[in-house]
């Protein structure tokens, strides 16, 4: 009980025993209370964890802005407002649902501001009220309320009298017996003549949940409702005897290690006469789990020493959250619990063809890999890594296959990872210790055999936390990852089942020890006819479903796919085109929604409708001598650049370079240059014909870095284009690498680099021999308008490049 908590608060604010605070309450103001007429419209204050009934004066602490507001208001006025309990405590802003139905009238006494800035009422219970309905829920709740009739004592009821007589007695030795309850609380209770009050006033004191008191406030009846609140004071008179008992049996002199035990030795004494523990029960939970798992006996034989240890423990040590914890880890993996494998490879083929159009080599890869995992039956095989530009379907390839396999999937992203114990786990030594995210994966699947994508593997970091792609290593070595050690867990874990199938978009930051325990699949961009195919099936009917559409409500032809994939996207995936699609999707929801007529979709509506296209990997002619269309690979695909070369005059041949280049690029304008230097006779030029200008090469779109050797042949066509004022073939673009000695050597990305010349209108392409094999390994169907050129000097490539037509040279 809280019979103190009343006089406490007065006191400390300044309240006399003498004041209207003191929660007795006469015949006269009873009768007076009864006779009070209640408003038709209340405002509603809501309560949490406390019951407000009639006659008893409590304090509330008001925090809530609504409330604030309503104290506010109505403190200025009459004082007259409505008290109703809400039915979850947890509520922050409860509605009308949230709320009882009986509530109090309360009467404003004090308001109060407390130094912390919260704001303090105290408030009198006068009459219950049932609300009828809400009226206003803003500011502040409002309700149109119906009272409703006070219970009267029975003066010639003997049985209520002993009811009553039982309630003081109760109570006043509930005072005595308990240390926390101040002994003038007991003279409180004594004093009160009215028997309605006097059970309002301990409902409202005692110890019981606050559903319990709105049930009491709700009971009409004053024999029933007594009888209720005398139940409820015997279970708590009964507990603070039993508590008492409890106490007098372990009472003696302890020092600091002995009174720790006493305090367990007594919720433990608490605990059996309540018939069992928490605790016990948790164990108990714990081995029947573990009745039901498929582990190894090694594995067995350490979750009974843990769950030994975790008996003999304190449950209110610190270890023992731990404890529980690993117990826990080690009994929700998945040891030995396995998906069974589908490896019906028309199955896997049927799958991989609905959810991905083209990349036939690729499939072709993936439908080897399942093939001998079907002969051999484990995964020690290779762990596939697929390369290859962002937005081609590498992460969703990861989902087909665990679709086809019938495996669960998990896809984990190491973009950004830097903390090795991401990986390993952390010691269970440490404060918050949990296992590495292999394992929580692994347990939230349910699954020892999942297909599981590490994506954006090349993006791992390292700092001083230690280097995750060195603890990659073990997981991804199929020699190794059979008995994965995690630190946390501290006992080996069989990773050998799992499909390990890891993206990239840069091969070169991924360290060579790793990139070498995997076997790189190249995930190469798509065709415009490819887009076409994949817009149509996939693309289109996603943004129909994302917008709400009908499938007759949008429309793209083939011709009208292939302008907005030329016009509005320069990219080897789709990603873009997506953007652009849901794009046009959007509008034709807006007229749709504002019930207009639907534009029908031509190239000029995309105009209108995605704006002038900022795509610059256009051809733009061979009119000036010295610009020349070389072929570049990015982490984004293919891309054409423009070498462009200027002469002035001056002393010294100085050479100039600009267009934000790499190291290796500026090495291979220097080796053209010095190799034109060395064959004049390839210019028309004479040593002294150096000597009197100064070169100037620049690399269009100064904001973006550019480096790699494969614009060597393009700078020394450029060069020699400048020297001689000679037209560059139309519609040419060239890649290879260049050496002192005049000869060309090959370079990568080719179907990247031929995809990107075709979308910029090239017709010719000039190569090194030794990428033939490149270029024959592509679908033909990719290459139709393209005429290649093989070479192996730098001579060939000048005579194939350089008409004898000239033109007017660069001026610079």
């Amino acid at each position: 009980m809280n019979f103190g908590d009343i006089n406490e608060i007065a006191f400390k604010h300044g309240l006399d025993e003498d004041s209207d605070f003191i929660p007795l309450l006469s015949a006269e103001d009873e009768d007076m209370m009864r006779n009070e007429k209640v408003p038709d419209i209340l405002p509603i204050l809501p309560l949490r964890n406390t019951v407000l009934f009639p006659g008893v004066v409590i304090p509330i602490t008001v925090g809530r802005d609504r409330s604030i507001q309503l104290i506010k208001d109505y403190n200025k006025k009459d004082k007259i407002i409505g008290v109703v309990t809400q039915k979850h405590d947890s509520t922050e802003e409860p509605t009308e649902e949230d709320l009882y139905n009986i509530g109090t009238v309360a009467h404003i006494i004090k308001m109060l501001r407390m130094p912390d800035g919260n704001t303090t009422i105290i408030i009198q219970g006068k009459k219950r009220f049932r609300i009828e309905e809400y009226v206003q829920t803003e500011p502040y709740h409002k309700a149109r309320v119906t009272a409703m009739d006070e219970p009267q004592p029975l003066k010639n009821d003997k049985e209520f009298q002993a009811i009553i007589s039982n309630l003081k007695e109760t109570s006043t030795q509930i005072v005595k017996i308990s240390p926390n309850i101040p002994s003038d609380a007991g003279f409180a209770i004594n004093n009160i003549e009215s028997p309605a009050f006097l059970v309002n006033f301990i409902s409202s004191n005692m110890n019981a949940r606050t559903e319990d008191k709105q049930r009491m406030l709700e009971v009409a009846n004053l024999k029933e409702r007594s009888l209720l609140v005398l139940e409820f004071l015997n279970k708590e008179f009964q507990m603070l005897e039993l508590k008492n008992q409890i106490q007098n049996k372990t009472k003696m002199d302890l020092d600091r290690q002995q009174r720790e035990y006493f305090l367990n030795q007594q919720i433990k004494t608490i605990q059996e006469e309540l018939g069992g523990t928490n605790f016990e029960q948790e164990i108990s939970e714990f081995k029947n789990k573990a009745k039901t798992k498929k582990w190894s006996a090694e594995v067995k034989e350490l979750f009974e020493k843990q769950i030994s240890k975790l008996q003999r423990m304190n449950p209110n040590a610190a270890e023992y959250g731990i404890q529980t914890n690993y117990v826990e880890l080690l009994l929700e993996l998945p040891w030995n619990e396995t998906t069974e494998d589908n490896f019906d490879l028309k199955h896997a083929q049927q799958i991989l063809d609905e959810d991905h159009f083209g990349l036939e080599k690729v499939k072709e890869r993936i439908i080897e890999h399942l093939a001998v995992l079907k002969l051999k039956g484990n995964l020690k095989s290779p762990i596939i890594c697929l390369y290859g530009p962002p937005g081609v379907g590498k992460t969703s390839l990861g989902k087909s296959i665990a679709k086809a396999l019938n495996r669960k999937y998990i896809r984990m992203s190491l973009g950004g990872l830097k903390d090795e114990s991401e990986i390993r786990g952390h010691r269970k030594t440490y404060i918050g210790a949990m296992p590495g995210r292999v394992l929580q994966n692994l347990k939230k699947v349910q699954s020892s055999n999942p297909v599981f994508i590490l994506d954006e593997i090349d993006k791992v970091g390292n700092d001083y936390h230690g280097d995750p792609s060195s603890a990659l290593l073990e997981v991804l070595d199929p020699e190794q990852n059979s008995t994965f050690y995690d630190n946390f867990l501290e006992t080996d874990y069989d990773l050998s089942n799992v499909m390990f199938i890891a993206t990239c978009n840069n091969l070169s930051t991924i360290q060579p020890a790793l990139r070498d325990r995997m076997e790189i699949i190249e995930v190469n961009g798509y065709t415009v006819e490819e887009k076409i195919e994949i817009a149509k099936r996939h693309l289109i009917p996603k943004q129909i479903e994302e917008s709400g559409l009908k499938k007759s409500q949008l429309k793209l032809g083939d011709k009208v796919l292939e302008f907005l994939i030329d016009t509005y996207t320069a990219e080897s995936g789709v990603r873009n085109l997506e953007k652009k699609i849901s794009k046009i999707a959007r509008h034709m929801a807006v007229h749709i929604a504002r019930d207009e007529e639907m534009p029908k979709i031509t190239e000029e509506n995309i105009i209108k409708i995605l704006g002038p296209s900022h795509i610059k990997d256009k051809y733009q002619g061979n009119d000036i001598a010295g610009v020349v269309t070389g072929l570049a690979w990015t982490q984004v695909g293919g891309d054409i650049l423009f070498i462009e070369t200027s002469l002035s005059k001056g002393k010294g041949g100085k050479l100039t370079l600009t267009g934000n280049l790499g190291d290796v690029m500026k090495e291979s304008a220097t080796l053209a240059l010095e190799y034109l230097k060395a064959h004049p006779h390839l210019v028309d030029a004479t040593t002294e014909t150096f000597e009197e200008q100064n070169i100037h090469i620049h690399v269009p779109e100064g904001g973006t870095p550019k480096d790699g050797p494969s614009a060597g042949i393009a700078m020394l066509t450029s060069l020699a284009s400048a020297f001689t004022k000679r037209k560059v073939k139309k519609a040419l673009a060239m890649t290879g690498e260049i050496t002192l000695r005049g000869k060309v050597l090959p370079v990568g990305g080719i179907k990247e680099k031929l995809l990107a010349a075709k979308r910029a209108g090239i017709k010719e392409i000039i190569l090194c021999a030794d990428n033939k094999k490149d270029v024959d390994d592509i679908k033909q169907d990719y290459l139709k308008g393209l005429t290649f050129h093989y070479v192996t000097q730098m001579e060939e490539v000048l005579k194939l490049a350089l008409l004898k037509e000239k033109v007017k040279e660069m001026v610079g």
